[in-house]
């Protein structure tokens, strides 16, 4: 496994620019774009499947990808600086790590048609509370019992991280979570595609063996538009 960051090279930022200004007008289709330009970083053979991870970041208004990945990444562009590195995380149970996720917090289910699909949890539990209340829109909702919507994006998406934990081998820090960014991709038509959601905070190892396997093969869905990649580091 690699562990690669990609950041402009400072001598060429406008062609690192040029490269990221898509035109498209709306944030999925940039991550369309992301995805691939991810996969130039691995040429493959048509029909190959994707075996890597990113996550896009933003620091000091310039993008930065973290990615991992099982084929070690191949530079492109002199406009672009590949740092890259061999990826093998020493986990031992109790061992307690500071963590980042974006993630696409999803759960299945049916739709009316009784076809299996799945549900973004934000938009899921605002669907439950508006039927117990026998409304149909958020903003009918009047009454002094209506959730703050920061705090339901929270309380939904903390449920959620708190389910894909126990299957990846930690457990969350409660108090040390962070539930931010959340956000509806939209295509071309306004229909939301997927959203996302940043999470950080603190975690305890409880199962090293899964959780590696977490920060080699991700958590959650969406993994090839940016999301589920794991990021850990010991806390000081």
């Amino acid at each position: 496994m690699f562990f690669s960051l990609m950041t402009p090279d400072p001598a060429h930022l406008r062609d690192a620019a040029h490269q990221q200004a898509y035109g498209s007008g709306h944030a999925l289709a940039d991550v369309y774009a992301d995805h691939q330009w991810m996969w130039k970083l691995f040429p493959s053979p048509p029909g190959t499947s994707r075996d890597f991870l990113f996550r896009r970041d933003l620091q000091a208004g310039l993008p930065r990808y973290y990615v991992v990945s099982r084929r070690e990444p191949q530079a492109q562009d002199h406009a672009w600086r590949l740092q890259t590195q061999h990826y093998a995380p020493q986990l031992q149970a109790g061992m307690r790590l500071r963590f980042e996720l974006r993630a696409n917090p999803v759960v299945a289910g049916y739709n009316e048609q009784d076809k299996h699909v799945r549900h973004d949890v934000v938009m899921q539990t605002k669907t439950k509370l508006l039927r117990e209340r026998g409304l149909r829109h958020w903003n009918d909702w009047q009454g002094d019992d209506k959730p703050a919507l920061q705090d339901l994006i929270f309380s939904a998406c903390a449920a959620w991280l708190t389910a894909q934990a126990l299957r990846n081998g930690f457990e969350l820090d409660a108090d040390s979570l962070s539930v931010d960014a959340y956000t509806q991709h939209r295509g071309r038509k306004a229909e939301v595609q997927f959203s996302t959601v940043d999470f950080g905070g603190e975690l305890v190892v409880r199962d090293a063996a899964r959780l590696t396997e977490a920060l080699r093969g991700g958590v959650g869905r969406a993994k090839a538009f940016g999301c589920g990649l794991l990021l850990v580091r010991r806390l000081d």
